[in-house]
């Protein structure tokens, strides 16, 4: 599919599964103004053609897990059969080719220390190919869960009719303090994924793997199959959706060809920012339309990006100003992404 091809009806239906990815096809049409079963059919062409998918997904560190970023450099000619190899694992989040297809980065999460240790003790591939393995623990993410970015197509009035027709749920506070000054400071509220959970709050348990792996292969799954697959109630699978939502537990993104909606250039960036300065630069990058992720990471590089574009014109002027005026930036290394073999936990098809 060529971004030609898509038209406003379908970059507000992006849209509007960002902000509510579960809502149904009818409060979906009702918004947009066009009827139930165009957006049926919009939802299916896109699926079909441009590859758009909403999956439920674990954040990690709001649930004690580590994710990490990991780097590793391989031999000419070998990065293909590695990428696969690594996209096929349940612990792969996204793995991509960069550079010059000698470079391949992934993200992994570890449940326990013993996982972490078991992963890049025996895990990783570690034949003579491999000549370099970098692994970088996130530390802290600054981006939104929701990223609109590119997508970003409804007006105002209808963000607030979606709200009001399909409300998300609204995260579990105990942070009074920052409460307080957001109320001071008129600023809305954060993230719930980076929302405070108090003690004793919602904590995943065993029994939602079935839940989690069901929503992780489609996010938006009818109730009554989530109920098939994890032998519950349907009133038990939307009692406990919306409470791993208010929690950050679980959050939902779509994943769609970035082509379609004119991004051309794709790259992960890696800066190395003065300490003092990193919360100052990870908020900063984040707000930027360009950033659907930016992180803190421990390593030589302690903030990372991804970060799209229309063309290598417009990765050009950001390279040289925006993002120059970072705050206590020291350096930067940019690697533009040539081949994705899995994203979003799915595997995809051999570029």
């Amino acid at each position: 599919m060529k971004t030609s091809q898509i038209d406003d009806v379908d970059r507000q239906l992006l849209h509007a599964l960002i902000v509510a990815p579960r809502a149904s096809f009818r409060v979906l049409a009702a918004v947009l103004g066009v009827s139930d079963q165009t957006i049926a059919r919009r939802y299916r062409r896109l699926a079909d053609t441009a590859g758009l998918r909403v999956t439920g997904l674990v954040h990690g560190t709001r649930a004690g897990w580590v994710d990490w970023l990991v780097r590793l450099q391989v031999a000419p000619g070998s990065a293909q059969r590695i990428a696969d190899n690594l996209a096929q694992r349940p612990d792969t989040r996204w793995v991509r080719l960069y550079s010059g297809g000698t470079e391949i980065v992934c993200t992994l999460q570890a449940r326990t220390p013993e996982q972490r240790n078991a992963l890049f003790l025996r895990g990783l591939p570690g034949s003579r190919n491999v000549t370099t393995i970098t692994a970088q623990s996130i530390l802290h993410v600054f981006s939104p869960v929701a990223y609109v970015g590119h997508a970003s197509a409804l007006a105002a009035e209808q963000l607030a009719a979606l709200a009001k027709a399909a409300p998300e749920p609204s995260p579990e506070w105990e942070d009074v303090e920052t409460m307080e000054t957001m109320e001071t400071e008129k600023t809305s509220v954060p993230d719930p994924a980076q929302a405070w959970i108090p003690s004793g709050a919602t904590q995943l348990r065993a029994e939602d793997d079935p839940l989690l792996a069901e929503l992780a292969q489609d996010g938006r799954a009818a109730v009554a199959d989530l109920a098939a697959a994890t032998h519950w109630h349907e009133s038990t699978v939307r009692r406990r959706i919306e409470e791993l939502r208010r929690a950050g537990l679980l959050y939902f993104d779509i994943d769609v060809d970035d082509s379609v909606l004119g991004v051309n250039a794709s790259v992960m960036l890696w800066l190395k920012i003065e300490p003092a300065s990193l919360e100052a630069a990870g908020r900063t990058i984040a707000a930027h339309p360009e950033i659907p992720f930016a992180a803190a990471t421990t390593g030589a590089t302690n903030l990372a990006a991804s970060a799209v574009f229309r063309d290598t014109r417009q990765l050009y002027a950001y390279l040289t100003t925006r993002l120059a005026d970072l705050p206590g930036l020291q350096s930067v290394e940019s690697a533009p992404i040539i081949g994705t073999f899995k994203r979003t936990g799915l595997t995809e098809p051999t570029p």
